[in-house]
């Protein structure tokens, strides 16, 4: 299942998403209202405090959460009507996913871990294209490597690879450096953006570094569930990984 997207169409088409959870105390509105567009290419940089609705909102992107109303389209594929099923074969596909917490299966190897969503797909060349992604990350000496025993920063260098080795249109991108030090979280930066240019890949990141938002095209804060946007074009000009002012 592929994108479906006009080269001029939004990747992400998000209007009037609300998401409301219950909880002991009550209703509780995660999300109010929220629009928003983003264009083919384009780097977002999501920010705001604690608990106001950034992962939700890119939990619902990634059709692992459903909003409470509104519609969800991403790369032309709507969301509506679509069970988790569905959902499972389309970011197969199409959608990347970076968490801060790597998501690594401990029992496989690196190589078995970015082969495993090809395999799903059914590819029969998932292992060559997985030692291909591994490689481009410079991670093909630990290919045969289990997760315990490989550094955090070689951690999140393997969710990378298995991130783009089925060549997404977007990545989605939780916190990626929140688990390193900051030296080994600016390499993995460097690399997620390089990789989003070779590949042609729309990035959408949160994060809770202004040095890191600062390179993306476009920030936007959200607050309180709702977004309070940079303007639309003020940085989508730029370079996907340039910083927007000298240092």
């Amino acid at each position: 299942m592929t994108m479906i997207h006009r080269d001029d169409a939004p990747v992400i088409s998000l209007d009037n998403i609300t998401l409301n959870l219950t909880s002991a105390a009550g209703e509780i509105n995660i999300l109010r209202d929220v629009t928003l567009r983003v264009r083919p290419g384009q780097s977002v940089g999501l920010v705001g405090p604690s608990g106001a609705g950034k992962t939700s909102l890119l939990m619902i992107i990634a059709g692992l959460e459903q909003p409470t109303s509104g519609r969800v389209v991403v790369g032309g594929y709507d969301y509506n009507g679509r069970n988790e099923d569905d959902l499972a074969r389309f970011r197969r596909g199409n959608v990347g996913i970076v968490f801060q917490d790597f998501h690594l299966i401990n029992t496989m190897t690196a190589l078995e871990n970015v082969a495993l969503p090809l395999e799903f797909a059914g590819m029969s060349n998932a292992f060559a294209r997985a030692t291909t992604a591994l490689d481009a990350v410079g991670l093909r000496a630990r290919v045969e490597h289990y997760p315990s025993q490989l550094s955090g920063g070689e951690q999140q260098r393997v969710a990378l690879a298995r991130a783009f080795v089925s060549t997404p249109t977007l990545l989605l991108a939780d916190e990626p450096t929140g688990n390193l030090d900051q030296d080994t979280g600016d390499r993995v930066i460097d690399l997620m953006f390089a990789l989003a240019v070779e590949h042609n890949t729309t990035l959408f990141l949160i994060t809770h570094d202004p040095a890191i938002a600062q390179r993306c095209n476009r920030i936007i804060r959200i607050v309180d569930g709702q977004l309070a946007d940079t303007p639309p074009d003020t940085r989508s000009d730029a370079p996907l990984g340039a910083t927007s002012e000298p240092k």
